[in-house]
């Protein structure tokens, strides 16, 4: 940012998302309700305009946490006693009864399935495990091609069935494992933001492991910033800055979960059709959307799918998305007419 420009962009939130008031030069940021707390094995935080009358913050802190502790008791695959792991250990072929809040995941996580040619697959997740960027991570410990082509094997949306009444799911194919980490931050997202809605919150900026959901305007009544980073190793940068209101933002990327090895990145972004990580110089998907769910699930599924497929599937499903690819000279961007009225020049 330049040292002269007559107004500052004040950092109020540094966790997974980035979140930006602009502030004259020696003002305070406008202050802001907001809780703070862990899930998904991530930070959450909620920004709120104010908070409702009648209503004490430590209460909505405490309905928040119990909401999204309820979330991860369904779709987590770090807790044995989940409904999701308790569902990878099935190995029967009839249906398995779940939550309709687990079946409603799912159905969307197939429905996007279908539509990026499994490029997102939720049931990459014994690849995922294989590559060590699972519950148990031991990064840089390279699996063999026997190993993957045997992994492989357990990998396939069109193996996973799913019915929203009674709410079941059921695997035609008995190693079938389901890993929704790619599309259940944004679904708790989402309900977090109708929590607020229910107690009457006007204004809302939600953001769960980067992914983000926003209401009305800032206590300012400015509409929430929400800095996209750089997709830079070991820093945290910005590369844009969009205003949303109303809007949900969800953005994947290599730069933060990988290793190298001989002079190769390999990423936690899986390629379900290889069984190996992303090669391609895609560095990162953003996508706004009205829902946090489908923007989750969108991003890694183009994310995988590479730059090309990915303008074409924004094209074909009127996504709005920003893309950011590496060039031998820095980065380059890449963005639909939609996803740029949101930008704002960050020295505004």
């Amino acid at each position: 940012m330049n040292a002269r420009s007559s107004q500052l962009v004040c950092l109020v939130v540094a966790v997974g998302a980035l979140v930006w008031f602009a502030c004259r030069r020696g003002a305070q940021p406008p202050q802001v309700p907001s809780v703070t707390g862990f899930t998904m094995g991530t930070a959450y935080n909620v920004k709120l305009s104010e908070v409702p009358a009648g209503t004490r913050l430590e209460s909505l802190h405490a309905e928040v946490d119990r909401r999204l502790q309820q979330i991860n008791g369904l779709m987590s695959t770090y807790l044995d006693d989940s409904e999701l792991s308790r569902f990878n250990r099935w190995e029967d072929d009839g249906w398995f009864d779940v939550s309709l809040e687990t079946a409603t995941v799912v159905a969307a996580s197939l429905d996007i399935s279908r539509k990026t040619d499994g490029a997102f697959d939720a049931t990459v997740g014994p690849l995922v495990n294989l590559w060590n960027f699972g519950p148990d991570p031991r990064l840089g410990q390279m699996p063999s091609e026997a190993e993957i082509e045997r992994e492989r094997e357990r990998v396939g949306y069109q193996r996973l069935e799913v019915r929203l009444s009674p709410p079941g799911l059921r695997k035609t194919h008995p190693g079938i494992y389901l890993d929704l980490s790619a599309i259940a931050k944004g679904y708790a997202v989402d309900e977090v933001a109708g929590l607020l809605i229910q107690r009457g919150v006007p204004g809302f900026m939600v953001e769960v492991g980067g992914e983000v959901r926003t209401l009305g305007h800032r206590p300012d009544g400015q509409p929430w910033r929400i800095g996209i980073e750089k997709p830079v190793d070991f820093q945290r940068t910005v590369q844009q800055v969009v205003e949303l209101t109303g809007k949900s933002l969800a953005t994947s990327g290599d730069y933060r979960n990988f290793f190298e090895k001989d002079g190769r990145r390999y990423s936690h972004e899986i390629d379900p059709q290889t069984g190996y990580p992303v090669q391609h110089e895609l560095a990162s998907v953003s996508v706004i959307s009205d829902s946090c769910m489908l923007a989750d699930a969108w991003a890694t599924g183009l994310m995988v799918a590479g730059p090309e497929a990915a303008l074409r599937l924004a094209r074909e499903h009127n996504l709005e998305i920003l893309l950011i690819t590496r060039k031998q000279d820095g980065f380059e961007e890449q963005m639909t007419d939609g996803f740029r009225q949101f930008l704002r020049t960050k020295n505004e």
